[in-house]
């Protein structure tokens, strides 16, 4: 029933918003009825992001202000030059990444795996690719103390250096008004995960599954047929695509560089060899370049070969660029690029 009444309500909106949008070229890559057809099916496998991030019911205004400082402070790491933001850059409207292949830290140190966005990232079910932290106030902690990132040498030397900073005693008062000594390891991480809760994303995708059909183009809707039908939703899904599991890399087909254990590091469990993180689909036009190593400069480049390696599947580069397409719409409308507009 429920089903029914969503594509009398899609064929409603069809009819009277006019033509859905047509490619460029103006070529029509799908009927009416395979415009409708895909609406149903695109409402199974995802949803659209909530308003709210788990967790945030207890942020408050002083918190969210506190961790916004904090994010961006450089004074967190040991010479002064690397901020979380350094890695998970927000400024300029970017997409919470920094477009390297692998972090950068103090010194110039180089990290082995890419920076994930921060943009939506509390919604997944763990922090980093191999799951090691379980939320966004552990995974706050991790790259402070990590030696190549931020490489401060431990907790208490964290919060020493932030309590000799005179600015910091009267936010960590009003962002922690209960606690006798605000300025703690524990708070520092809190007020950090509490801004990053904030940073919910809102795109074209997401008006599409409220029901307006005509938000995304012909060919982004080809794209999000080919992205289902190839069945690159046996792991990205949900409201974020992805996000909500581990899987293989290399699943079929082995990925070309197996230095890199994934989850096999941590859990020291044969079955967890390779294993990583399904990463998120939203805004992933913003954060090249791909895959846990960065090796993939472009999506064009990324979707055949996660096709091949964990589908079997071998897409054409046509096919690719369709489903390329699609995926730029996942790009938050506050962070669309002059030259991603321009494509859409």
């Amino acid at each position: 029933m429920k089903k029914t009444l969503f594509l009398l309500l899609a064929f409603a909106v069809l009819a009277g918003c006019g033509k859905s949008k047509e490619a460029k070229t103006g070529e029509k890559l799908m009927t009416q009825d395979q415009i409708i057809k895909l609406s149903g099916d695109a409402r199974l496998y995802f949803k659209p992001l909530a308003g709210k991030m788990p967790g945030s019911e207890t942020d408050t205004p002083e918190m969210i202000a506190l961790g916004e400082k904090l994010y961006n402070d450089t004074h967190l790491s040991l010479d002064n030059t690397v901020s979380c933001n350094t890695c998970h850059r927000l400024d300029n409207n970017l997409g919470g990444a920094d477009n390297k292949p692998v972090a950068t830290g103090v010194g110039g140190k180089h990290g082995t795996r890419n920076s994930p966005t921060v943009l939506n990232a509390g919604f997944q079910f763990v922090q980093f690719w191999d799951g090691r932290a379980k939320d966004l106030e552990e995974q706050a902690k991790g790259p402070i103390l990590n030696p190549v990132e931020m490489a401060m040498p431990n907790d208490k030397f964290v919060v020493n250096k932030v309590t000799g900073i005179a600015e910091y005693k009267e936010l960590f008062s009003k962002a922690f008004p209960k606690d006798k000594e605000p300025i703690t390891f524990d708070n520092i991480a809190r007020a950090i995960a509490a801004f990053e809760r904030t940073l919910i994303t809102h795109d074209r995708f997401d008006d599409y599954l409220n029901g307006n059909v005509n938000a995304l183009s012909q060919e982004e809707m080809k794209g999000l047929d080919l992205f289902i039908s190839t069945g690159c939703t046996t792991c990205h899904t949900g409201a974020m695509l992805g996000g909500t599991l581990y899987q293989k890399i290399g699943l079929i087909h082995p990925y070309a560089d197996t230095t890199d254990k994934g989850r096999y590091a941590i859990t020291k469990n044969d079955a967890d060899m390779y294993m990583f993180k399904v990463p998120m689909l939203r805004d992933i036009a913003l954060t090249y370049p791909y895959f846990h190593d960065g090796k993939a400069a472009s999506l064009e480049e990324a979707i055949p070969q996660m096709a091949w390696m964990q589908l079997n599947k071998k897409l054409s580069p046509e096919d690719a660029k369709y489903i390329a397409k699609f995926l730029a719409a996942l790009t938050d409308k506050s962070r669309v690029p002059k030259e991603l507009a321009e494509k859409q």
